[in-house]
């Protein structure tokens, strides 16, 4: 990659993932943690090389780091319902997630996309639950995270 040249980021489900991947990740939280204090213990115990550890350690990570210090993008698309959104919100309220920005396009054919931005270092749920929670409101047709 040049220098001109902007990373892509995917959100792959772990399951159809090479097993190398969540090694790496395995590896790096035993490091993070202390339970392991050199790299060639933690490649050891989880069963992969150092080459792999160094080529994948800064590339690969576990969706919920990403609200550690993060600002995360969050797409809805939502119904143009009274309440939808202020329900959405309070999603965020109740997570201790904190909004940096808000966009909603003007409704059309009853619906609105709404792009949240969110620091979420001080959430007190998880992503998964958050996404989960905005998910199952009433009125929201999809709910996607994205990349922070």
């Amino acid at each position: 990659m040049t220098g001109r040249d902007k990373p892509k980021y995917y959100l792959v489900e772990a399951g159809v993932l090479p097993e190398v991947f969540t090694k790496v990740t395995e590896a790096r939280e035993l490091l993070e943690t202390g339970e392991v204090r050199t790299v060639a213990d933690a490649v050891e115990r989880v069963g992969i090389s150092r080459s792999a550890f160094y080529k994948y350690k800064d590339s690969v990570m576990p969706f919920r780091d990403m609200r550690q210090g993060s600002i995360v993008t969050f797409n809805a698309l939502l119904r143009d319902k009274k309440g939808v959104l202020s329900s959405l919100l309070a999603i965020f309220a109740d997570s201790g997630a904190n909004i940096l920005t808000i966009n909603q396009s003007i409704p059309t054919n009853g619906t609105a996309f709404v792009t949240i931005s969110a620091i979420t270092e001080t959430m007190a749920m998880g992503m998964d639950e958050l996404i989960a929670a905005a998910r199952a409101l009433y009125g929201v047709i999809r709910f996607d995270a994205l990349a922070g």
